[in-house]
């Protein structure tokens, strides 16, 4: 059996000018990045006239050792609604390089539903990530340049918030002491970096309009504290400008293609259980204008990537899905029932319905909370079996919901048809899309809203540091932003034990920050770290290239 990169590395992919002229980019938007790869200018969306598609999100369980495969089902949708003659354009988040070489091995889907060029995609790509990263520590070096050079702002070194990044799992960066070596180095204090992705500049990026846009979100970031308690923006140091310079080129999405040759927008990539989880509304918005339909997907489960994208990216930008996709395995299920990883292949239906809550509450989310029309997809392995797949078939119609057996991994584009056909008719039917909180609550009552709406807590407790956030960000007027939960992914609660669907329990809060210029809160929940660590056998130890540059190892 071929491996996905050995399937990807087998295609022959089409020139990207051929594959932007299938959609109708004229030439002067396209920008190549060699032959398969290119941005198109974002003048674009401003400068042409175009009818929105619909737009369909794909999410999924909470994630399992298993796998779920929500991006290859999203891949394998896209080709499969091409395949019933709809024009359908992929729009994806980019890959971080910390879980390709930590834990994923890639993330360009997988099988026969993969974007391409895949090894591309999964390390540098365009090299949007590293402008985010040097905007990012721009800000934080001009941040420390004005405490060295006399600090007329006043600002607290001690209140600090901005930190640096990198783009790599790198545990021993969680905390440090900078600064240290003399008068000439810089003031000593406490200091830490941030993964890439859960940087608030990756967060602006995704969530902006315009280079206009950008620049007045960069120019909004919080970045410390004065003495007495004022906030110190990127503005104050007038950092905004340089930090979109950097950027303005990483704005413009980038286009590749299905191993089927149908176009993908891969553009942006915050983590879903540490920031908002969505691909960039440039790069969603332009996938509208030039498809029929758009299908995106967001991060880990509905309780997080969905949540996030329904009640933030849909709030600040005036999207609303016409229809969702929620994916699972027969093989994730099981384990949520309690079944052991190397025991999942057999069939097992008593594990199997003690596993399902958690699907079924992410579908109740979907179809309840937010009123939204959906169909689950179950992404089909050799193993499954009819008994198994008919008692979550069975399940899924007791709430009004259909099932849709999906062999896109196998298959391509020929696996995703039933569910192409299911995400169509779904798009026409009516539609009461709504948030799952309004704003006019105070902080601790939408964390709560969510807490208990979508992950079904008994309540939130606050830690006393959060307590003293929430009051000075409500005084400081940032009250009526909506709130990013970083969260554990494993589960619905914050505890990555209790799988399933579990009741009576609690959830603490622990820390919370606004990020100004994203528009939204962020509340740390539990132990969640917003920089991870390589395991024991990291994705990277089977990772390497030969003399022909021909890489192996991404899975």
């Amino acid at each position: 059996m071929l491996t996905d990169i050995e399937i990807a590395q087998a295609t022959e992919a089409r020139p990207i000018a051929e594959i932007a002229q299938k959609v109708g980019v004229p030439e002067k938007y396209l920008e190549q990045y060699g032959p398969y790869k290119a941005k198109i200018d974002y003048n674009l969306l401003r400068e042409q006239e175009h009818t929105p598609g619909k737009l369909v999100l794909v999410t999924a369980i909470n994630p399992t050792p298993a796998g779920e495969g929500k991006t290859t089902t999203s891949v394998g949708l896209a080709d499969g609604l091409n395949g019933i003659g709809k024009r359908a354009v992929l729009a994806l988040r980019e890959p971080s390089l910390g879980p390709v070489f930590g834990i994923k091995g890639g993330a360009a889907g997988g099988g026969y539903a993969q974007v391409i060029p895949m090894e591309d995609i999964n390390l540098h790509f365009t090299g949007d990530f590293h402008a985010i990263g040097a905007a990012n520590n721009l800000l934080a070096a001009l941040l420390d340049a004005r405490i060295h050079n006399n600090n007329d702002l006043g600002i607290d070194p001690r209140r600090v918030t901005w930190k640096r990044v990198v783009d790599m799992n790198d545990r021993q960066l969680r905390h440090i002491v900078d600064g240290l070596g003399g008068k000439a180095d810089g003031v000593p204090r406490e200091d830490g970096f941030d993964i890439t992705v859960a940087s608030e500049v990756m967060a602006i990026f995704c969530l902006a309009t315009s280079i206009t846009d950008l620049k007045e979100r960069l120019g909004r970031i919080v970045v410390g504290y004065t003495y007495d308690d004022k906030p110190v923006t990127a503005h104050d140091l007038h950092a905004e400008g340089a930090m979109a310079a950097l950027l303005k080129d990483a704005l413009k999405p980038n286009m590749v293609q299905t191993l089927e040759g149908n176009p993908a927008f891969v553009h942006g990539g915050p983590f879903a259980n540490i920031a908002h989880g969505c691909n960039s509304i440039m790069a969603t918005r332009m996938a509208l204008a030039l498809g029929d339909y758009c299908v995106t997907e967001a991060g880990f489960g509905a309780d997080l990537g969905a949540e996030k994208f329904l009640d933030i990216k849909c709030r600040l930008t005036g999207l609303k899905p016409d229809a969702v996709v929620v994916v699972a395995t027969v093989r994730a299920l099981k384990n949520h029932g309690g079944v052991p990883k190397g025991q999942l292949d057999e069939e097992n239906l008593q594990a199997l319905e003690a596993g399902l809550p958690n699907l079924l509450q992410h579908v109740e989310t979907i179809a309840n909370v937010y009123r939204l029309p959906c169909v689950v997809a179950i992404n089909a392995f050799p193993t499954d079996t009819e008994a198994e797949l008919g008692l979550v078939e069975a399940k899924c119609k007791e709430l009004g919901v259909n099932v849709a057996l999906s062999e896109v991994w196998a298959k391509g584009g020929a696996g995703g048809k039933a569910l192409a056909e299911e995400v169509v008719r779904l798009c026409e039917q009516p539609n009461g899309f709504r948030f799952a909180y309004e704003l006019e609550g105070g902080i601790a009552d939408k964390i709560e809203a969510i807490a208990k709406t979508v992950y079904r807590a008994d309540g939130i407790d606050f830690a006393a540091a959060a307590q003293k956030e929430i009051e000075q960000l409500e005084g400081l007027g940032f009250g009526g932003m909506p709130v990013c939960m970083a969260k554990t992914q494993y589960s619905f609660s914050d505890n990555p034990a209790l799988l399933g669907a579990p009741r009576g329990f609690r959830m603490t809060v622990r820390n919370v920050k606004v990020s100004a210029g994203a528009g939204f809160i962020v509340a740390l929940t539990g132990s969640i770290m917003t920089m991870p660590g390589l395991g024991k056998n990291p994705a990277a130890f089977k990772i390497d290239v030969d003399e022909a540059g021909k890489i192996t190892g991404l899975f």
